[in-house]
């Protein structure tokens, strides 16, 4: 989406009456949420792929200090 066109939304949301701003408010934030909701759903298959293909490491805190200290 276009600056403008976020201008313009923006500018038409300013002019609503606030029964229709909520309305909209809630229409936006319920959108918001599934889009996250989509987003963890596929992370969660990206994830489930990378253990499949071995590229996950597991082990204790110890493990991930030398990992992070190694690269």
């Amino acid at each position: 989406m276009s600056n403008t066109s976020v201008n313009e939304v923006i500018k038409e949301f300013g002019q609503l009456p606030s029964t229709d701003k909520e309305y909209v408010a809630e229409i936006i934030r319920k959108q918001v949420i599934e889009l996250k909701r989509e987003r963890l759903a596929q992370r969660t298959e990206e994830a489930k792929m990378n253990l499949k293909k071995g590229f996950v490491k597991s082990g204790g805190i110890k493990e991930l200090l030398e990992d992070l200290e190694s690269d």
